[in-house]
């Protein structure tokens, strides 16, 4: 198999490569990433050897196309995704989520070329905190965000060129992800390296906001269940039961490192800050037979502060200027 991933210098992307060349020696590895700030080659050093890195835009047409002829699946990483640089500047989510996503849909109608795309449990908005239910592939798109918004457009997308074109797509929308190789600009990396650099934890709000956490890992195995038994035009939703407050989740930090779970402040909340996700995750096991390999929030959270505090040399280069632009916005 011949398989192309976009975003692959990115967090998720980047597990799922690393997990590939792992479980996967027969397949042929290419990944294409811009190489924003979000993207880092590094995290690709590992397996260098064994995939064909192409640094580019999946904006651009000939680049995608040249690509895509010569892959028997694309695999859709690549995304901004940070809810607050949305806010400050919605653009290149509009460029790289919408746009980017556009091209790859045409390339992958041209070569009749299996397509899975990556998306996000945000396109349906938020629940409430009392609220028994979880999110299912038929819940309506409400998004908050311009960071969510253009995501749910991408997955539009790739529903009306499955209906309009037949292109060969599958969809998953993912609970938010924790692990290695994850930006020092999201919740728990930030949290984690903060702690290590003897610098209190920032809690937005209350800290009550509840996000449904899956390992890095289980994700990408999911994702190999639905490339390889998945119902082409179908959306799974992958999550792990993993449902827990920014609260519970920051303590739980300062307690595996030794530290008093109340250490840490409060700050302003974001704008239009979701306060409750939760997957109902029904279809990919029963249809696909896919379980996670941590069942425990705690453990694996554990394995990410542990794979933090032994790969500082990773992290360390985003970390002051990830910090600065925290403190331009006062959080």
């Amino acid at each position: 198999m011949r398989m192309l991933v976009t975003g692959g210098a990115g967090f998720i992307g980047a597990n799922f490569v690393h997990q590939t060349v792992r479980e996967r020696p027969d397949v042929e590895l290419t990944v294409l990433d811009a190489l924003t700030y979000a993207g880092n080659e590094s995290s690709l050093d590992p397996v260098a050897d064994a995939v064909t890195f192409v640094r580019g835009d999946i904006a651009d047409t000939d680049l995608v196309d040249s690509l895509v002829a010569d892959t028997d699946v694309v695999v859709h990483f690549a995304a901004e995704s940070h809810n607050d640089n949305s806010l400050h500047d919605p653009w290149p989510f509009v460029r790289t989520n919408v746009i980017g996503t556009y091209q790859l849909l045409e390339a992958v109608r041209r070569h009749d070329t299996r397509y899975h795309h990556i998306s996000t449990d945000e396109v349906y908005g938020d629940l409430e905190l009392d609220d028994p239910a979880k999110f299912t592939p038929d819940t309506p798109y409400n998004p908050s965000s311009p960071y969510s918004s253009t995501k749910a457009s991408s997955d539009l997308l790739v529903r009306a060129w499955v209906r309009s074109f037949g292109v060969q797509a599958t969809i998953s929308n993912c609970s938010n992800n924790y692990g290695p190789y994850q930006h020092v600009e999201k919740f728990i990396p930030r949290q984690i390296t903060n702690v290590i650099d003897g610098i209190r934890p920032k809690l937005y709000g209350k800290g009550e906001n509840v996000r449904d956490w899956i390992h890095v890992e289980d994700h990408n195995s999911a994702v190999w269940s639905i490339i390889e038994k998945g119902a082409i035009g179908e959306t799974y939703l992958i999550g792990a039961d993993g449902e827990t407050s920014n609260k519970d989740v920051v303590e739980a930090i300062l307690e595996i490192m030794g530290l008093d779970c109340d250490a840490y402040d409060h700050v302003s909340d974001r704008p239009g800050h979701d306060m409750r996700y939760a997957i109902d995750a029904t279809r990919l096991r029963t249809e696909l037979g896919w379980e996670p390999r941590y069942r425990n929030f705690r453990e694996g959270l554990a394995a990410t502060v542990a794979w933090y505090q032994a790969n500082e040399a990773w992290w360390r280069p985003q970390k002051d200027a990830t910090e600065a632009k925290y403190a331009q916005l006062g959080r």
